[in-house]
């Protein structure tokens, strides 16, 4: 991967460009950098301009530098070294039927591996060095038990489904996985939050999501032959597990969709782009996170709070839990029991022991 650096101006202050092909990696390592910016119309990311910013540079994305000679752009380029990711690691994956938002995490998960141990040929890394580089991801890196996890799967699958090794050999121990109750927003809350959304694309995504306990990856990966309106059913293809599932469809949204496809219509996907592609994760966030804000809720909410809320409201409305675990798409039904302590429903049904005592009020 080369990256060309130059000196640019933007709006009169002095910045260092970075020109790349496209790349997650070197766009996470830059993301690192305070003060980076996204220029939508040169297309490149620029950086703050410091001094000896090219030896800095050299050691933040660890590679050698190489220079071109362009004394009318002054453009310097930095060759970053990447380790050689094996073609097979992928191929296994595909062959698996690994959706592609798994795959997508493994190869990143699994390209750090390879980053970490850069200097020693894959085949001869060991079982303790393995154990090494976790212990590296908690301690350095303060992976969450999800990440560390991911991290874990990432490495496993290399060793067991590719190289097939026996499963004994090459034991990962899982860190212990919190026991947090998920947050959840009261009716009240989640009423508050959605009148502040006015847009009406942007209503019928976040009001979707909530209406059928969708996950964010999901309601990007709808097509506008997946909303049945004759059933009353949206259908959601290869979620997480690899799995397919029929969900709700809410009379208020179908409503609101009908006048969105008038509007907008879509092509392909059930929420596009400008320029047709799926419609930006980040920016479903980002829409999100203003709502909450102008709601004046005053909790970390987030788009998946929204999942966690639309399970807890139908436990409190009385809708039994294997039908709850269906609509969320949960292989077991242990997952979904997590709702169970938080829904009001049941707590307010048992009545205090000093309720049932015959006392005189003095």
């Amino acid at each position: 991967m080369l990256i060309k650096t130059g000196i640019c101006s933007i709006r009169n202050e002095k910045r260092i460009a970075l020109l790349f092909d496209y790349d997650e990696d070197v766009i996470t390592l830059v993301k690192q950098i305070e003060g980076r910016k996204w220029s939508a119309s040169n297309k490149f990311w620029h950086i703050p301009f410091f001094e000896n910013y090219l030896e800095k540079l050299n050691l933040k994305f660890n590679s050698e530098l190489e220079f071109i000679e362009d004394t009318d752009t002054k453009q310097e380029s930095i060759t970053v070294t990447k380790p050689s990711f094996p073609v097979e690691y992928i191929e296994t994956l595909k062959l698996k039927n690994y959706s592609v938002p798994t795959i997508k995490t493994y190869r990143l998960h699994f390209q750090r591996f390879l980053k970490y141990y850069q200097n020693t040929k894959l085949e001869a890394i060991t079982h303790e060095q393995i154990r090494k580089y976790l212990l590296y991801l908690v301690e350095e890196k303060k992976y969450s038990t999800s990440a560390q996890n991911q991290a874990i799967n990432s490495i496993k699958f290399y060793y067991e489904k590719v190289l097939g090794k026996p499963i004994e050999k090459y034991y990962v121990p899982r860190p212990r996985k919190e026991k947090k109750l998920p947050e959840v927003l009261s009716e009240e809350e989640v009423t508050k939050i959605l009148k502040q959304i006015h847009n009406l694309k942007h209503k019928c995504i976040i009001y979707l999501i909530y209406s059928a306990g969708l996950r964010l990856t999901e309601v990007v990966h709808l097509k506008i032959s997946d909303i049945k309106s004759d059933r009353k059913q949206i259908f959601i293809r290869s979620a997480k597990g690899n799995k397919d599932r029929y969900v709700i469809l809410s009379e208020t949204i179908l409503i609101l969709l009908r006048d969105y496809y008038k509007q907008y219509q879509p092509v392909k996907w059930l929420f596009e782009g400008r320029h047709g592609e799926q419609f930006s994760k980040r920016a479903i966030q980002k829409i999100f996170k203003n709502a909450v804000i102008r709601s004046g809720v005053n909790k970390p909410a987030t788009i998946h709070t929204l999942r966690h809320s639309f399970a807890t409201h139908l436990l409190e409305h009385g809708t039994d839990l294997r039908y709850v675990q269906h609509l969320l798409g949960h292989k077991n039904l242990k997952t979904t029991e997590r709702y169970t302590h938080v829904s009001k429903k049941a707590i307010n049904k048992i009545k205090s022991p000093l309720d049932e005592l015959e006392l005189e009020n003095d």
